[in-house]
């Protein structure tokens, strides 16, 4: 029998993950159902003439016409509160290890688990000033716990709530999840955590211009491509190109106070190195686990794919979550393309009419709510906090032109494309620097302005440069570059300089895995004044051969591993160095020539 506020069904038709049910006209759009005698786990995602169209985010193998649907009349929701930090969840919200040492392996069908430990007791301080008679309102902070070391959790009250005011409050002291702190005039009572649908976002007061970057430590970004705080971005690359490498660097150096990775549809063997790897990290701003800042969230590709469509929704709610505490998150999803084919797959089984390459006619409306989602935003209790969305995208052989990256480019204003060719040449970050670009460059100009105000020149100077040497490189391919004039073979030199002294990064060098900001401008400021004084002593009559064969020319391409992030006294001997050479260089020509 179903409970006195659920409505109950038959199941009439079944294809695949998607069931199609009788007697559910009553209940809601995208309400949670429970689907079979196994009770799966279901979601109502079309209504017409009382048949009610159900996506199953389990396995309904062996499932029959006949069987029971329960209407529970309510959104699938997640469950926002301490124990979040530092949990691996499948993407409904079940916690992965819990279920793994109650089950085992291989879960049972209707497989159910709390999401947060409802047994734990959480230590709750509250607010100043908070008590009985205090007005509270949606997002209000009644007070805060130490969910890791490295998270303080504020306790807030759901946006749901409209203007209260506190009849009964508990004050300090260790309570679970499941007790009340706090209730109101209306005899409301309010708890540690509380319930939020996963495909509504949550509110904020104000939406805020971006002003800050995102630092990463990865110069091709932060330099040449930086993102904002509140920004987006796209990684599109084929197989092997290192988008999922890519996200993991950012994940681990990245300047955010959370991360939220999300796992969607990717390879187990890949979900599984994540899994492993992620509790093992070290965090480089506390010295501890990187988990103790990190929620993962995992959905492998022989997950069922409807549960892999909603969990890039699951990690956008922690993340808005944590960002109305006045936390600055970062999203990964990898990727949003697997998460598109999932689109794909359920749309047809609906026998809906496809579009583009089979996709839905309304996969932009949902990339776009997807990625509209991020922002830097004013909460509703006046802190300021930020979510940041890194999308991976999975080009099927790499062409950029098929319909999830096109419509990708639309909704963000990051574009870091990866390079089969850099990727093949063992070049990482493998980010092509002709295809990518950020639109936030403008915006972030005043942050490294206040670093150093020759930051837009200089990165302006090293792309163009790049932009130069590639086509000089077809001119190169044709004829040799003996046909060139020193001149531009200066160019060739130079552009190789700033690939390997400067964009090449290795994630397993002590030093050169993380480079500060100002490392980072420094190192292409010694690169391009090398270049433009190389070009002066060229036309001067100096060979080429004595500009490459300078010593301080190889120390300036091995800096970025032998020079640590603190050492910038260490960079402004070596520019001096590389300028007196240069100097010697260029009076011994003006003398050759008489000038």
């Amino acid at each position: 029998m179903s409970a006195p506020d659920s409505i109950e069904g038959k199941i009439v038709r079944i294809s695949g993950p998607i069931v199609f049910a009788d007697g559910l006209g009553a209940c809601g759009l995208y309400d949670v159902v429970d689907v079979g005698n196994a009770k799966l786990i279901g979601e109502i995602i079309r209504l017409k003439n009382g048949r009610a169209t159900i996506q199953v985010y389990e396995d309904d193998t062996g499932m029959r016409v006949g069987e029971p649907v329960v209407c529970h009349r309510r959104p699938l929701s997640v469950r926002l509160g301490p124990g979040l930090v530092g949990t691996i969840y499948d993407g409904i919200q079940r916690p992965l290890a819990t279920m793994y040492a109650d089950s085992g392996a291989f879960l049972a069908p209707g497989e159910r688990s709390v999401p947060l430990d409802v047994a734990k007791k959480w230590r709750f301080e509250p607010a100043p000033g908070v008590g009985e008679g205090s007005a509270i309102f949606g997002g209000f902070i009644l007070g805060t716990v130490q969910e890791t070391q490295s998270i303080v959790h504020q306790v807030m009250v759901s946006p749901s709530v409209r203007g209260r005011t506190l009849a009964w409050f508990a004050g300090a002291g260790d309570y679970t999840v499941d007790e009340p702190i706090a209730r109101t005039e209306l005899n409301e009572e309010i708890y540690l955590a509380h319930y939020w649908p996963v495909r509504k976002a949550r509110p904020f007061a104000e939406k805020l211009s971006v002003s800050e970057p995102l630092v990463t430590g990865q110069r091709v970004i932060d330099v040449f491509f930086p993102l904002s705080k509140g920004g987006t971005a796209a990684i599109p690359g084929g197989f092997g190109t290192g988008k999922t490498m890519t996200q993991h660097a950012v994940a681990k150096w990245c300047d955010a106070d959370l991360i939220v990775y999300i796992g969607c549809g990717e390879r187990g063997n890949e979900m599984t190195d994540v899994l492993t790897e992620f509790p093992e990290l070290i965090d480089p701003r506390s010295g501890r686990s990187l988990m103790e800042r990190t929620i993962l969230i995992a959905n492998t590709s022989n997950m069922p794919v409807a549960a892999r469509e909603v969990s890039l929704y699951s990690g956008i709610t922690l993340a808005e979550y944590y960002r109305d505490m006045g936390m600055d998150v970062a999203i990964m999803a990898d990727s949003t393309s697997r998460w598109a084919e999932a689109l794909r797959e359920l749309s047809g089984r609906m026998e809906e009419m496809p579009a583009e390459e089979g996709f839905p006619a309304y996969l932009p409306t949902r990339l776009a709510e997807f990625y509209e989602r991020a922002g830097r935003v004013k909460t509703l209790s006046r802190e300021t906090g930020s979510v940041s969305v890194i999308g991976a995208v999975s080009p099927p052989g790499g062409d950029f032109s098929e319909p999830v990256t096109q419509h990708t480019k639309r909704f963000i204003r990051c574009f870091w494309a990866l390079d089969r060719d850099l990727a093949n040449a063992r070049h990482y970050p493998a980010i092509g620097w002709i295809e990518s670009y950020s639109e936030y460059s403008e915006e972030l100009k005043p942050w490294w302005d206040r670093l150093d105000p020759r930051w837009a020149r200089v990165r302006t100077q090293a792309l163009e440069l790049l932009k130069r040497e590639q086509r000089l490189q077809q001119i190169v391919r044709l004829i040799g570059p003996d046909a060139l004039p020193d001149t531009e073979r200066v160019i060739l030199v130079v552009a190789e300089m700033i690939k390997n002294g400067f964009l090449q990064q290795s994630a397993f060098d002590d030093v050169d895995r993380y480079s500060v900001p100002a490392k980072q401008i420094t190192l292409l400021l010694v690169i391009m004044e090398y270049y433009e004084r190389a070009l002066a002593i060229v036309k001067n009559g100096a060979p080429l051969s004595k500009l490459v064969n300078l010593p301080s020319r190889e120390e300036v391409v091995r800096a970025k591993t032998t020079f640590p992030n603190e050492d910038a006294a260490g960079l402004a001997a070596l520019q001096s160095r590389m300028n007196a050479e240069l100097d010697e260089l260029d009076r011994t020509y003006r003398k050759a020539v008489g000038a």
